[in-house]
């Protein structure tokens, strides 16, 4: 959709006024239902953006990648001009952004014109979309149903077609959490192929990582949006970056027979907690079947001790959730989250003081493990396997949290599958696998090697070649204008 909406752009078929209309009207006319976008830049500016790029098209001036294209920000990430609120009512009010952060400015480079932000969970703390700021975000798939968390917000405009573009960022599943729930293609890449800036809490795990209705679109958005950063000590040089993902590393990947790995290793989670729901286990079966029958590669099933070790390491799930809470939890300070209890909301509050209770020598334990998780990962996977799983291994969350049979809202560390790939450095790819009989969509999680991102995205193309269809959901209208 990305190319083509922005050769429409140069070849003068449709304005960037027109497409950034469009935006605006998309979400006035459907966010009501959704609760997707809470908060809209100044029409007027917006415009102002998208009239100086069409005079540029007019003047036959060399356009950006993503030249007119409207696009909406994950409110844990600064926009200029507007609040980054995090989803918390303590930072309701808080002054607005003075700079872009360093994913959207590259995205403005490229042409691309933001429109807003897009809800989150408190501090992007858990997997579904809810905060006593803004409230619940609906699924556009199954409205009583969560897309999913931390880039719910961001999930449930593309999927309902409010915008082509919509930001995310991944710290242990926050891209592919929403990508699996709302039938998107979602990559956390291999850590530090994207800089950061500012540096998030979560000190090594954060990173940004492209959500998208498409393979072609998510290759675009990564190939921009990745880089090194000033200030990151995590971020990979610029050559490497471009040998990886950048326009080199496309014209090879054209002129070479797709990468393929030497094996498929299937598991149903990363840490053993159990079997999976019956519902899942179905539809991840029938994707194993697919990845046979459809892209010709051997499967050989492993069981969840033969990744980490079992618990003989840790376990993988728990550390995670401890080294974050305990970094959110410094980084907002004891003062700020006893003064502010009343306003925070419930999970996050009881994830923070879990966090403060941390001791140095636990915090320091778990961050050791995390090298041990590391090289079990990298000896399992060597240079060219791939580990396959349900993205998630439940079948949704309600909007308000709950998981299925729950009184409360709230989920566990063992209701996710996606934490490892962050502490581990490792890419991870949702691909869009089906749906639930509750109508949420099911995500297969495709995780490679380090440093193998062409590899994962070369089998996420061979997976939507034979599983086409259209990634918006049942009922809602492409962004795409006609014609």
């Amino acid at each position: 959709m990305l190319r083509e909406l922005v050769e429409m752009v140069r070849v003068g078929s449709v304005s960037a006024v027109a497409l950034v209309e469009r935006a605006y009207r998309r979400v006035d006319d459907l966010n009501g239902a959704l609760n997707a976008v809470v908060a809209l830049r100044d029409e007027g500016e917006a415009l102002a953006d998208a009239g100086a790029l069409d005079e540029r098209a007019r003047r036959g001036e060399r356009l950006g990648p993503l030249a007119g294209v409207p696009f909406l920000v994950k409110d844990s990430q600064d926009l200029a001009g507007l609040r980054t609120t995090h989803g918390s009512l303590l930072l309701a009010e808080a002054p607005p952004a003075a700079r872009d952060a360093l994913c959207v400015a590259r995205l403005r480079a490229a042409g691309a014109i933001p429109i807003g932000k897009t809800n989150v969970p408190e501090h992007c703390f858990e997997g579904y979309t809810d905060n006593l700021l803004f409230g619940s975000t609906r699924n556009p798939w199954a409205l009583e149903w969560s897309p999913g968390g931390s880039s719910g917000g961001s999930a449930a405009a593309l999927a309902a077609g409010m915008v082509p573009i919509a930001t995310a960022t991944d710290g242990g599943g926050s891209v592919r959490i929403p990508a699996a729930f709302c039938g998107l293609f979602g990559l956390k890449p291999t850590n530090g192929l994207v800089g950061r800036d500012p540096i998030p809490p979560w000190l090594d795990f954060s990173t940004d990582g492209p959500l998208a209705l498409s393979m072609a679109d998510l290759r675009l958005l990564l190939a921009i949006t990745s880089g090194p950063a000033r200030g990151d000590p995590a971020a990979l040089p610029a050559e490497l970056v471009a040998w990886l993902v950048g326009p080199g590393a496309a014209a090879r990947a054209s002129a070479a027979p797709p990468r393929r790995p030497s094996l498929v290793l299937a598991a149903p989670r990363f840490v053993d907690w159990g079997p999976l729901p019956n519902a899942v286990a179905d539809q991840f079966d029938a994707a194993l079947t697919s990845i046979e029958k459809d892209l010709d590669l051997q499967v050989e099933p492993i069981a969840p001790a033969q990744i980490l070790g079992g618990f003989a390491i840790g376990n993988a799930d728990e550390d995670w959730l401890l080294t974050c809470a305990c970094e959110q939890a410094n980084a907002m300070g004891r003062e700020a989250i006893e003064a502010g209890a009343e306003r925070l909301h419930p999970g996050f509050l009881a994830a923070m003081r879990q966090g403060l209770s941390v001791s140095v020598a636990d915090y320091l334990a778990a961050r050791r493990r995390r090298f041990a998780y590391a090289r079990a990962l990298d000896e399992l996977l060597g240079a060219d396997r791939l580990l396959v799983t349900p993205a998630t291994p439940q079948e949704g969350f309600y909007c308000d949290g709950r998981e299925i049979g729950a009184k409360r809202p709230g989920t566990s560390v063992s209701s996710h599958n996606t934490q490892v790939q962050n502490m581990t450095g490792h890419p991870a790819l949702s691909v869009p696998a089906g749906r639930s009989p509750n109508g949420v969509p099911f995500g297969l999680q495709i995780t490679g090697p380090r440093f193998a991102d062409a590899l994962v995205l070369d089998i996420g193309d061979a997976w939507e070649r034979a599983h086409p269809g259209e990634r918006v959901a049942r009922g809602y209208e492409s962004f795409l204008p006609a014609g």
